[in-house]
Order: C-alpha cells, then structure tokens, then sequence
C-alpha cells in the first residue's frame, strides 16, 4: 500500500473510532430512557404496569368507543400475611400472583398493579366477558397455595369487583364503580360482586356476582 493510501486508511479508522466514541454516550442515553420510561409505567414488585399505565389503556380504550369492563381484586388478610412472614414475603406473594393475572388470556386485555394488594383487569367485551374474566381471575389466584422463600405456604383468597361501560358514564367513573363492587365483596360471601347501576347511589349499589 502507498504511503498516501496508509494515511487516506489510517485518517478514516480514526473518524470511525471517533464516530463509535460518540456514539456511545447516545446509545447509552437511549438505554437510560427506555428504562426510565419503564419504571415510569410498571410495577417495580410485580413487574406489571402500574395505576399510571393502566389508566392510561383505560382512556384509550374509553375514547375508542369500544365496550369494555373493570375487574379490580384485592387480597384478603395480606396484612397477615406481612405480619406473620415479612414484607419480603409479601412481596412474593404480590409477584405470583402478579405472574398469575398476566396470563390470563383474551378477553383480558390488561392486568395491573393499582396499589399495595390490589391489582386490575381491563377486559374487552361486555358483562358476559367481564363477569368471565373475573370468575377465571379470580379462580386462578386462589387455585393453588404460594410457596414464599422460605417454604411456607400461603393460601390465596381475593375479593373480586367489576363493572363495564356504559355510555355517558366517565373512564374514573368506572373504576369507582369497580372499586365499590369489590368491597361490596368483601362485605359478602360469594368472592365476586358487580357494580349495579340500577341500584342508585346509595346503599345495594352492587350484587353478588352477576
């Protein structure tokens, strides 16, 4: 090789080097955002996205005109379940039953992680699909106990509330209704309760299952 093409080589080695130096710190930007964008949308326990995603899909899914239900599930005595065992166990079981919840299959469009033991379903379809989503929701959280680190084992057991849309009805206005429902099936015996619109606004807003 003639010295003029030595130079001509070596002169673009060093703008390619200094291309792939500059472009580190870009690449490595692009990878912080991405993660911050996910922490900003899941769940840092569970994995699923968070009360901000969810409502997020939620509005999408309002303004899409599409029919659509809320199911919300909270877990029953995990406070005994901190207390007796920690909060690292606590967390174990939110993350299973987390795994669990996400693999429910269609209708089921989303599953959440609103806050502390409460998780939610975004279903599309109407009451039939959503009182099925909650049924097979709540069926596979409590179907086998939890295993925690450790080796204890921690039966599972939910109260389940659900609504669907309704038209001049708001996106919050659902998850109120949804949230209502589930602590009506707190207060029941059946596990599952609907939000009822006939019911009116005060006490009996929801019913045992369907």
């Amino acid at each position: 090789m003639s010295p003029i093409a030595q130079v001509m080589a070596a002169s673009a080695g060093g703008v390619l080097a200094g291309l792939l130096l500059a472009a580190l710190p870009v690449w490595r930007l692009h990878r912080a955002l991405r993660t911050a964008r996910h922490q900003a949308h899941h769940d840092d326990t569970t994995g699923l996205p968070n009360r901000r995603a969810f409502l997020a899909a939620v509005d999408d899914t309002f303004g899409s005109d599409r029919a659509f239900g809320l199911v919300l599930l909270d877990l029953d005595r995990f406070k005994e379940v901190n207390d007796r065992h920690g909060h690292e166990a606590g967390n174990d079981l939110l993350t299973m039953v987390g795994r669990r919840l996400a693999k429910l299959p269609s209708p089921v469009r989303l599953a959440a992680r609103l806050s502390g033991d409460e998780f939610a379903l975004l279903v599309y379809g109407g009451s039939d699909d959503t009182f099925r989503a909650a049924q097979l929701a709540a069926a596979v959280t409590t179907d086998a106990p939890v295993r925690l680190d450790g080796g204890a084992t921690v039966t599972v057991a939910v109260s389940v509330g659900y609504t669907t849309s309704r038209p001049g009805v708001t996106a919050r206005a659902l998850l109120r209704e949804a949230d209502e429902a589930m602590y009506c099936a707190k207060r029941g015996t059946s596990g599952i309760c609907r939000h009822d619109p006939a019911a009116g606004a005060k006490a009996g807003r929801c019913r045992d299952r369907r």
